[in-house]
């Protein structure tokens, strides 16, 4: 038995697909311009003739094949009229998908074209090969035009040859689609990947089906989901996909979204455009040629979205009520009653919720407790979620207790009326009037106002303590930038990613940020201002617990008082304050009577923060000599301490 003969009965015995016709419509082409080719490429493209055809007209055989197609040609099929493709785009996808998976469908493309083209087949030899099925167009004309094209599903090759001798190929992710794969794709991500999916309460759950019904209508096609939390904002994406009956595909770098569209109709997947933008940045979603579903945007609170030119419809994801937030806690600790506390006293998310959770059981684990406690959870906190906090802020970490902080009693009241405050803030105006729940918002936003020194950064520390969450220092170095709109954009992100982790935030000398408008007189003016006015605005809508600190209130600006929910004035401590700081800086081990610290308490009319230099002073005086701090030690420390003030040290300390 001949090769051919071999190659033609193993052949005709395969069931035909679109792949058969399109090589038999090359088998026909071939054998018409050749005589007494018996080689194994020919005898393979016969058989696939036969196959295809059988008794029938070419043209007649496709079509009652595409009535009853193969479950193999299902995807395409399905493909093909979701992009409205032609049939010669139909017949040039399954012949160009076959050459990339089938080694003798390339080595017989190749015979045919030999010496010219290789083994993907060239627009030249599908112009003529599928002229039959053309209509109005030529079949050159109906591939280099049409939806295939693009789209991406079909693609030229050989850039800078002749358009006859171009090939055309099928990309190697959608080959595999054609054929029920997932594959990787350049800038976007199937699923959650390496981020955590978070457990979605009941509430969440129920609003994704909702949002996935509405943007199914294709009323409105793009829904854009705005949360601070990467994996809580991905598994809404998720909710709303699987609502659909689809996956999610996360789209990162919209450079890459060519050939995107085929992709995605083959899987059965939901697009979802991942963004960050700035405060007044304005994004339009990029349109997919050859697909026509809904899209999504995941982005924070700050920029716009539109799609097709309008406006995309938006979801805020708000903060779970307090039973759902119970649920979560206690899936992520297993204990009930810590469950319960910290749903009570925390506005976290779910995506938040998850990731303490296996932040606090890694903790637990390290510490060989079997149980996760609230001193694990507190360390956890410490630690973003991809956020990046500590490059625009600085963690305090330091624990403030109460015995540290020496304040008169009515300031001590103020601070805890402001604790008190803080714990209540989630649920605060629930049983109020109409016009107190009207646009209320949990979040706390206090001044501290007093001179250096007294102790308000301090007491900052103390309430995130008290609270047991961390606090973070606002370093406005890397917040304020020359450049314009980068001081808003930058403000923006801290704000977003302080609210995902729920710390508290201090700006100290707050004043520089929130200064007073002035009077327009250069673009400069105008630009300060529009900021100024964006710091306003965006920290009244804050919904973590924000403590500002300043020498003096009078250097902010007048709209801004009212956003303040509470104003502290921290006054110069008086004697009996000065006498308990010196003893609570001194501890135990020191050598002044009871006498010298009377002295000092009474003479010495100085901040905390100056106290706390002079001790640390004396302390190294006092290590030099290898001996306890004497009285010598505190006076000579403080003598420097009022040079720095440019003021005179009191003489009545200038004891002999």
């Amino acid at each position: 038995m001949t090769p051919k003969a071999k190659v033609s009965r193993a052949r005709s015995a395969d069931l035909p697909g679109l792949h058969s016709f399109a090589l038999s419509a090359v088998a026909a082409l071939a054998s018409g311009g050749a005589s007494g080719d018996d080689s194994p490429e020919m005898a393979f493209l016969e058989s696939h003739l036969h196959a295809a055809a059988g008794e029938q007209s070419w043209d007649r055989a496709l079509s009652v094949y595409l009535r009853n197609p193969l479950p193999q040609d299902q995807a395409l099929l399905e493909l093909a009229a979701e992009m409205k493709l032609n049939r010669v785009e139909l017949l040039t996808i399954a012949l160009a998908a076959a050459v990339e998976t089938d080694l003798m469908s390339g080595r017989a493309i190749a015979h045919v074209q030999a010496p010219v083209g290789g083994s993907r087949p060239t627009v030249g030899l599908i112009g003529s090969a599928f002229a039959p099925v053309a209509a109005a167009a030529s079949s050159v004309e109906a591939v280099l035009t049409g939806a295939a094209m693009q789209s991406g599903l079909l693609t030229l090759l050989s850039e800078g040859a002749p358009i006859c001798e171009r090939p055309v190929a099928v990309p190697l992710a959608l080959c595999l689609a054609l054929r029920g794969h997932d594959s990787g794709w350049p800038g976007v991500l199937l699923g959650m990947g390496n981020v955590p999916r978070a457990d979605l309460p009941e509430s969440l759950r129920r609003e994704a089906q909702r949002h996935a019904a509405a943007v199914a209508t294709g009323e409105a096609r793009a829904l854009v989901v705005r949360s601070s939390s990467v994996s809580e904002g991905r598994s809404i994406a998720c909710a709303v996909a699987e609502a659909m009956g689809r996956r999610a595909l996360f789209i990162e770098n919209t450079a890459g979204v060519a050939g995107l569209a085929p992709f995605i109709v083959l899987r059965k997947l939901l697009p979802a455009f991942c963004l960050e933008l700035a405060p007044s940045e304005r994004k339009s979603l990029p349109v997919l040629p050859g697909y026509g579903g809904p899209v999504l945007a995941l982005c924070g609170l700050d920029g716009s979205v539109d799609f097709g030119g309008e406006a995309a419809a938006n979801w805020v994801i708000a903060v779970p009520p307090r039973e759902e937030r119970r649920e979560l806690w206690q899936t992520a600790t297993g204990d009930p009653d810590l469950a319960e506390e910290l749903a009570r006293h925390h506005r976290h998310g779910c995506g938040r919720i998850a990731h303490l959770g296996r932040l606090a059981r890694h903790d637990a684990t390290l510490h060989g407790r079997e149980k996760v406690g609230r001193a694990d959870i507190l360390a956890a906190s410490w630690i973003g979620e991809g956020s990046g906090l500590d490059a625009l802020a600085q963690p305090l970490r330091d624990a403030v207790s109460e015995e540290a902080l020496v304040t008169t009693p009515g300031l001590r009241q103020d601070l805890g009326r402001l604790h008190l405050r803080c714990l209540a803030r989630d649920g605060l105006a629930d049983n109020l009037g109409i016009s107190a729940t009207t646009r209320y918002r949990p979040g706390v936003l206090a001044l501290f106002t007093g001179p250096s020194g007294t102790g308000k950064t301090l007491a900052a520390g103390w309430l995130a303590t008290r609270l047991g969450l961390p606090l973070y220092r606002v370093d406005l170095a890397s917040i304020t930038s020359k450049y314009i709109g980068e001081t808003e954009k930058n403000l923006a992100q801290l704000l977003a990613r302080a609210e995902n982790s729920e710390v508290v935030l201090l700006f100290d000398e707050a004043d520089s940020l929130f200064a007073r408008r002035t009077e327009v007189r250069d673009a400069n003016d105008r630009f300060a201002n529009a900021q100024t006015n964006y710091l306003l605005q965006r920290i009244e809508t804050f919904d973590g617990i924000a403590i500002l600190t300043s020498n003096s209130r009078a250097r902010f600006d007048t709209a801004f008082a009212r956003r303040l929910g509470v104003i502290i004035e921290f006054p110069l401590p008086g004697p009996e304050q000065r006498r308990s700081i010196w003893e609570s800086h001194l501890g135990q081990s020191h050598g002044l009577t009871v006498a010298d610290l009377n002295q000092l308490a009474a003479t010495a009319d100085i901040c905390g923060g100056n106290i706390r230099n002079a001790v640390l002073a004396a302390a190294v005086l006092a290590q030099a000599a290898d001996r306890a701090i004497s009285y010598r030690n505190v006076v000579d420390a403080l003598a420097d301490e009022y040079r720095k003030l440019g003021r005179q040290l009191p003489v009545e300390l200038l004891r002999t």
